[in-house]
């Protein structure tokens, strides 16, 4: 064995217990972080009776009776027509702001018109707003327009670029690309909407993807808007759903809130899973120029 084999060999000797003490306090955080999520898989499987009375996490007999009984869901609505409607809701408001903010993006990047600093500056101060400023307002507007109980002010406004976050990523996601690429799309005829059409999206598509993402898990955890919007049991969507199986007054189905709420994570998991490297992407990217 030569010299650096053995050289090799103590670093890798010397090296293996440091790494170890490095990650055994990241798998102890994550462990600690992901205790509660253990706790509701476990506790889906188990009686109602042995949920909060037993102290091990382990049930003493498995049963799916939660995940039928809260697949039947509440006052004759099943939870599938929750998750449908929350599919519905999320699908419109992700292809509103996909369109909207990439449209609105294209322009503040590439575009001259008047008053454009300001405009910019005017979409900037729109994320320092709190939301709560807007609600009473909104809530105005849509009752004038008939629109409570519906879901047109859950994802019609995404329509119109309300979401200054996402437009933000994507503009600086645009100014990151070079100016040559437009100046040989103009000499080969394409005009402002063919560049923005056949060149700008494509090319933005890490950004779009991380746009998708978010605008899936906020709408999909979103439960304010759609508890003040939303009073039909029929139109509920998961949010509202699982809020249906606990009663302040009365006896709570925590089996099958567990249960419910197991499946309504997986639609989010594999949303991230799937595209967490165009996440990881487009965050990176957008954060580039300034």
């Amino acid at each position: 064995m030569g010299v650096l084999s053995r050289i090799e060999v103590i670093t890798v000797v010397i090296r293996g217990p440091s790494k170890l003490l490095y990650h055994i306090p990241i798998l102890a955080g994550c462990l600690i972080m992901l205790y509660p999520l253990i706790w509701m898989f476990f506790s889906s499987f188990k009686d109602n009776t042995e949920i909060f009375t037993s102290s091990s996490l382990f049930p003493s007999k498995i049963t799916f009776d939660n995940y039928l009984q809260g697949w039947k869901g509440v006052s004759g609505v099943t939870f599938g027509t929750f998750f449908t409607n929350t599919f519905y809701v999320t699908g419109m408001s992700i292809v509103g702001t996909l369109i909207s903010c990439s449209m609105a993006a294209y322009a503040f990047s590439r575009l001259d018109f008047a008053l454009k600093k300001v405009f910019f500056a005017i979409m900037l101060t729109t994320l320092m707003l709190p939301f709560h400023v807007t609600v009473i307002p909104q809530y105005i507007m849509f009752n004038k327009l008939g629109w409570i109980n519906t879901y047109l002010p859950l994802y019609l406004p995404k329509f119109f670029a309300v979401e200054g976050f996402f437009i933000f990523l994507i503009v600086q996601f645009i100014r990151s690309l070079p100016r040559e690429l437009d100046q040989a799309a103009a000499i080969d005829g394409c005009g402002p909407i063919r560049m923005y059409w056949y060149l700008i999206l494509p090319l933005t598509l890490p950004a779009l993807i991380t746009t998708t993402i978010f605008t899936f898990i906020w709408t999909w955890n979103d439960f304010f808007s759609q508890l003040l919007y939303l009073s039909d049991i029929r139109l509920f969507t998961v949010a509202l759903g699982l809020r249906m199986f606990t009663d302040s007054t009365g006896e709570s189905s925590w089996g099958a809130l567990f249960a419910m709420s197991l499946l309504s994570l997986i639609p989010v998991f594999l949303m991230f899973i799937f595209f967490q490297r165009y996440l990881i992407e487009g965050i990176a990217a957008g954060g580039v120029k300034g």
